[in-house]
Formats: structure tokens, sequence, C-alpha cells
């Protein structure tokens, strides 16, 4: 067993970058592509991922020590430390139910598709790790192979039902057509949408136009995507007490991001479209004429300018949140900079109305670190048996991503009441 583990951890360790051109490429040959052309869309689907993790990387390393001298500068003390994603998904494979995850999770895919009772081919593998961690929560509790992989089943029918939901509004709104947003921590704001729908219809607040195209129509040039990019990453320097070098470099780093990510998502789309074309004409030759979405990676969404402005604005407002949430103990660091990611929903319901998605972004953060908080003692539980190297100075670790999934959360706390 420890093998199969071994295998698939080093299998994930290759990253999106392999593992999506390889999925691509096989998914070409399976829909009749000639295997040069699926090859093709294979390779250059993995160029624009390898572009869209560098901008990625750009945005984590500039914006992880500014949220560290943020917590610094206002001397926030709390026990429990966000050790964001990559520490969570380690903890999750860790488990000794991680071996059966990936293929378990592509054969309820085929199983949901071939009784279309899902219209999304996730291809997104790498990301399996959310239904890894919903397991091993469970597990941890119940002591029960059996029940974690129900509970990792009943995420990932939740994740693709979701996704078939939201797939219009990724098609609209981003520019994604044939694509849906699979990915676990994206899902759990999926309840945003709900709410961004109820503020829009509060006066006053319902006419209240801040998305990129009205800033832009009202600030000329300055209200450009390089131009807010510039504006929000100087002023997140500055919150984090960075000399005026520092403040313009971080500057530097977010316009940069908001100029590059869309170009490398159009790339990804060039790559991606003849494989999505292939498939439905596959599919309508053996099921009759119908809708079929692939399921990426949410990184894919962070090519609108919408998505960027309002995660840097949520970065700020999330740690004063943790401090003033009276009974969180959750100290937001490891998973700020995967705000862009959760928020993709809403923005995307929002139709990029900064104001609107920000408002909501906070109530959904604050939900999370109250969930995070309540599932601290299981997260650092699963993390000793993981032989996990705890922060320095910190009693329990917890995360905003999964920890603090409410899709997770709901799950686990259904088990909860068997065990």
């Amino acid at each position: 067993m420890q093998g199969v583990v071994d295998f698939i951890q080093a299998f994930l360790d290759l990253g999106a970058t392999v593992i999506l051109p390889v999925a691509i490429f096989l998914l070409g040959l399976l829909f009749g592509q000639k295997p040069g052309k699926a090859f093709r869309s294979g390779l250059t689907i993995g160029v624009a991922f390898v572009g869209i993790f560098l901008v990625v990387d750009l945005l984590v390393n500039n914006l992880g020590p500014a949220a560290q001298g943020m917590v610094d500068r206002l001397g926030v003390e709390l026990n429990v430390i966000d050790v964001g994603w990559p520490a969570t998904s380690s903890i999750a494979w860790a488990s000794v139910v991680a071996a059966f995850i990936i293929p378990l999770g592509l054969i309820v895919n085929v199983i949901m598709l071939v009784s279309k009772t899902t219209k999304t081919m996730n291809v997104d593998i790498w990301n399996f790790w959310h239904y890894t961690f919903m397991a091993a929560m469970v597990y941890a509790i119940s002591d029960s192979i059996i029940q974690g992989l129900i509970a990792a089943v009943i995420f990932q029918i939740v994740c693709l039902k979701v996704a078939d939901w939201t797939a219009p509004m990724v098609s609209e709104f981003y520019e994604l057509p044939g694509v849906s947003l699979a990915t676990g921590s994206t899902i759990s704001y999926a309840p945003g949408i709900w709410l961004v729908k109820g503020l829009q219809k509060i006066p006053g607040l319902k006419n209240w136009n801040a998305d990129p195209e009205t800033i832009q129509k009202r600030f000329g040039i300055f209200g450009e995507s390089i131009f807010i990019g510039l504006f929000l990453g100087a002023a997140i320097g500055a919150l984090a007490g960075y000399s005026v070098g520092e403040i313009i470099e971080i500057g530097m780093a977010m316009a940069a991001v908001m100029v590059l990510m869309p170009r490398m998502v159009k790339i990804l789309m060039e790559g991606l479209m003849p494989v999505s074309e292939s498939a439905r004409e596959w599919l309508n030759k053996r099921f009759g004429d119908r809708e079929i979405y692939i399921g990426l990676d949410a990184a894919v969404a962070l090519g609108h300018p919408a998505v960027i402005s309002t995660a840097l604005i949520l970065v700020p407002i999330t740690v004063v949140l943790a401090v003033i949430l009276p009974g969180n103990a959750v100290l937001p660091f490891g998973d700020l900079a995967t705000i862009p990611f959760i928020v993709a929903f809403i923005v995307g319901a929002a139709r990029g109305n900064i104001v609107h998605s920000v408002i909501v972004g906070t109530v959904m953060i604050a939900i999370s670190l109250y969930i995070a908080t309540d599932v601290a003692p299981i997260f650092t539980q699963m993390a000793e048996n993981a032989d996990f190297d705890m922060p320095e100075g910190s009693a329990r670790i917890s995360s905003i991503d999964q920890g603090g999934n409410l899709i997770n959360w709901i799950i686990f706390k259904i088990f909860s009441l068997f065990n």
C-alpha cells in the first residue's frame, strides 16, 4: 500500500504542468484526434500552465512576505497557524486513504458522465487532493477507510454539480467556452453567488458600478488593469511597512500579474479548444447532442483583472478580520495568496463588480476563518499522524483553503454524527 501511495505522490509531484498535458493528450486520442494534433494540444496547455504558475509564483512570492509584514505590524497573536494549501495537500496525501482517491475519482467521473448526471470531465487530477483531504478527515474520526472514501465521493459529486451549474457563467464572463471549474477550494465559495444576487437587489448599493471597464472609463489610462495592479500592490507594500523601493517593487510585480495572466489564459484556450470540439463531436455521435465541459484548475479564472483586484483588496481585510472576529483563533498566512482562486465564482457572479465582490468575499472569508478554527483540532491531529513539521511556536494548525472549506465542513459534520 505504501508503494502505491509513494507512486501517486511522485506522479502528483510532477505538478499540473505535466499531469494536465498528459491528460489532454490521452483525451485527444480517445476522442479521435490524430496523435500529432493531440500532442500539440497537450503541449500548448502545458506551456500555458507553466506561464500561469510562473505568474502565480510571482503573486505568491510577493504577497506572502507582505502579508507577514502586515501581521507583524498589527502585533497579531493567534494560536492556530494557517499553513496554506501546499502543507494541507501533503498532509492529505500522507493518509492511508490517499492511494484510492485518484482511481476512484476517475471512475466516479466516468459513471456520472455516462449516466448524464454531470457534464464535466474533470482533467484537473492535480487538485484531487481536496477529495483526499475530505477522506482523510473522516478517516481520522472514524478509523474507517470506507467512510472516508464515501465522504470523498460525496465531496466530488458536489464539486462536479457546482462546476456544471457555474459553467455558463465561466463561459460568458471569463470567456472560457467549454470550461468548468471543479477546484475544491473555489467550490466552497459558490454560496457567495446567492449573496451577490441578494446584494445586487439592495437599493443604492446595486447601482455601485465598479467593474474594470467602468473604472477605466472613469479614470482613463489610470483605470487600466496595469495601473490598478501597480496601485493595489503599492498599497499592500505600504500596509506591510515596506521601504519606498520595496513598495515600488511589489507594485510592479502586481502590475505584471495583471498584464501577464490574461495572456497565459489565451494560450491555454488555444490548446484546449481543439480537444473540446473533438470531445463534443465524439459524444454527439454516441450519446446524441449534449454539452460537455472540460474541468480545469481555477487558475484559468485569474486572467480577469477583477479577480486579482478583489483578491488584493481582501488580503489586508482578511488580516483585520482575524483580529476583530470574536472566537476566531486562526492567524491567516499561508493561504492569503490563494484568495484569487477562492473568489472566482463571486467575481463572476458580480459581473466583475469589485465593490460587490469585496463585500461578499469578506463575508465568506469570515465564515472560512470560523470553520478553520473549528476543525483545527482534527487538522492538527492529522498533521501529527503525518509527521508534519509544525511551525515554530504553534500548538495547532489549520488553513483557510481546505480547513475553512464550507462544503468539506458540512460533510465532515454529518459524518461526525455517526462517529
